[in-house]
C-alpha cells in the first residue's frame, strides 16, 4: 500500500471520528472556534464535500453547530474565534466557484470590517505613541491583525479594509526607537509565554508563525503575490528576511531560528546557546522557510527561495528533529509539518524538488489527536491527511489558516 493509500484510510477513520454534531453540553468547546469548536469540524467536512469525499449535508450540518451561540464580533474576535473565523469557514465552501452562505458572508464581513477598523486605530494609536505592542494578539496570525488579514486576502484581495491592515504591518516593521536603544517594531512589553517567571524581564521578539513576525512576513508576501500592495510592502518583506537572517543559526541539525529574542540577546547581538527547536510549524524551521520560501518568489528572489528549501529539507531529512514531533496537530504537531512541507514542495525549485514526505505521511497516521478540533485535533489531521491523499492541494485553501498557502 502507499503512503498515499495509507493516509487516504487514515484520514477516513478521522473523519469517522467527526462525521456528526452531538448535542451541545456544557463542556462543549465555543462552537464558533476555529481552534477546538464546531467551526473547525466544519472546515474538515466542506474540504471533503468540495473534493467529492463527502456531503455538503454533512458539512452544513457542521456550520449549523457552529452558529448554535451567539458569534462575537467584539475587538478580541480574531482568526481562530468570532466573526473572522466563522466567516473564513464559510468562505471557503465558495472555493469552486458555486455561491453558498452568501448573505451570512455579507453579514458576517459587515462585523469584520468594523471590528478590524477599531482594532486598527487602536494600534496605529499605539505606535503613534512610541510604545511597544503590550501583546502579540495585536499583528499576530492567531489573534491579531495579520489573521484577519489572512481571511480578507481570500475574500477580496482588493478590499479597502486589507490595504489598511498591509499599512499597518508596513509601519510594524520599522525601527522602535526606546532610552535603550532600537528595538524591532514589532516588540512585545511582555514574555512570549504565559509562566513570565521562566522568561528574562524586558519584554522580546517572537519570530514564530503562530505569535511572531513571520506570519505579517508570510501575509505581505502571499498579498504581492496576489497583487495587493501598498506603499513600503516591498521595503518591509525585505526588512523582515535580512532581520531573520541576522538570527539564522547553523549547526549540527542545518539552519534554524530561536523561537523568540529577549532584549538583552537583542543589544548583545546574539542569541543564547540553545538546542535545536523542534519543527513544528508554529514557531520551528518549517513555518519560518515556508514563509521565507513565498517572500522570495514574491519578489523573485531565488537565493532567498532556494536557501529556505535548503534549511527546510535539511530539517526534514534529520530523524533526530523530525521524530522531535509525537502530536498529531497543525499547529505543533505532525499534521502542521506535513502540510508545510507539501507546500513548500509544490513551488520548490531547489532542494525541496526532490525530498520525499513518505515518512511525514506514514508518522501522521499513527499520530493521536487531542480532542476533535481543527489546530490539535482529529479535525486537522485528517485535513492534512486528505491532502496527502492527493495529488492536488486542497480547493478549499484551508491550509490558509496557517498562512502556508
Amino acid at each position: 500500500m502507499s503512503a498515499a493509500s495509507r493516509a487516504r484510510t487514515a484520514a477516513h477513520a478521522l473523519t469517522e471520528q467527526v462525521r456528526h454534531p452531538g448535542t451541545p453540553t456544557d463542556d462543549t468547546p465555543a462552537v464558533s472556534s476555529l481552534a477546538r469548536g464546531a467551526a473547525g469540524i466544519a472546515l474538515l467536512h466542506i474540504d471533503n464535500a468540495l473534493t467529492g469525499a463527502g456531503t455538503w449535508e454533512t458539512a452544513h450540518a457542521w456550520v449549523r453547530a457552529a452558529t448554535r451561540a451567539p458569534v462575537s464580533a467584539a475587538d478580541d474576535a480574531c482568526l481562530l474565534t468570532g466573526a473572522p473565523a466563522l466567516a473564513f469557514v464559510l468562505n471557503a465552501a465558495h472555493a469552486d466557484g458555486r455561491h453558498r452562505y452568501t448573505d451570512a458572508l455579507d453579514r458576517l464581513d459587515t462585523h469584520v470590517n468594523a471590528l478590524t477598523h477599531r482594532r486598527l486605530d487602536q494600534a496605529h494609536s499605539r505606535i503613534d505613541r512610541g510604545v511597544p505592542c503590550a501583546s502579540f494578539a495585536e499583528y499576530d496570525l492567531f489573534h491579531g491583525l495579520t489573521g484577519i488579514g489572512a481571511y480578507l486576502l481570500h475574500r477580496n484581495p482588493r478590499s479597502g479594509v486589507l490595504g489598511r491592515i498591509l499599512d499597518y504591518l508596513v509601519r510594524l516593521t520599522r525601527p522602535l526607537l526606546t532610552p535603550d536603544g532600537t528595538l524591532p517594531g514589532w516588540w512585545v512589553d511582555g514574555p512570549p509565554t504565559r509562566n513570565a517567571a521562566a522568561h528574562p524581564a524586558g519584554g522580546h521578539a517572537n519570530l514564530g508563525m503562530a505569535h511572531g513576525i513571520t506570519g505579517p512576513l508570510a501575509l505581505l508576501s502571499r498579498a504581492r503575490r496576489r497583487g495587493a500592495t501598498v506603499d513600503g510592502l516591498d521595503a518591509a518583506i525585505h526588512t523582515v528576511c535580512t532581520w531573520l537572517d541576522d538570527w539564522r543559526h547553523g549547526g549540527e541539525h542545518g539552519h534554524g531560528w530561536p523561537q523568540w529574542i529577549s532584549r538583552d540577546e537583542i543589544f548583545a547581538g546574539r542569541p543564547r546557546p540553545a538546542g535545536p527547536v523542534r519543527p513544528s510549524w508554529c514557531y520551528g524551521t518549517p513555518g519560518i522557510a515556508r514563509a521565507q520560501q513565498v517572500a522570495g518568489l514574491a519578489l523573485g528572489d531565488a537565493h532567498r527561495s532556494t536557501a529556505a528549501e535548503s534549511a527546510l529539507a535539511a530539517c526534514l531529512a534529520d530523524p533526530q528533529l523530525t521524530t522531535a514531533l509525537t502530536g498529531a496537530g497543525l499547529c505543533h504537531g505532525r499534521a502542521g509539518l506535513l502540510q508545510t512541507a507539501r507546500r513548500a514542495h509544490a513551488e520548490a525549485t531547489g532542494a525541496m524538488r526532490t525530498a520525499s514526505l513518505d515518512h511525514l505521511t506514514d508518522a501522521l497516521t499513527t499520530a493521536v489527536p487531542d480532542g476533535p478540533g481543527l489546530l490539535d485535533g482529529a479535525a486537522g489531521a485528517a485535513l492534512a491527511l486528505s491532502s496527502a491523499a492527493r495529488p492536488a492541494l486542497p480547493p478549499s485553501t484551508w491550509d490558509a489558516v496557517l498562512l502556508i498557502d
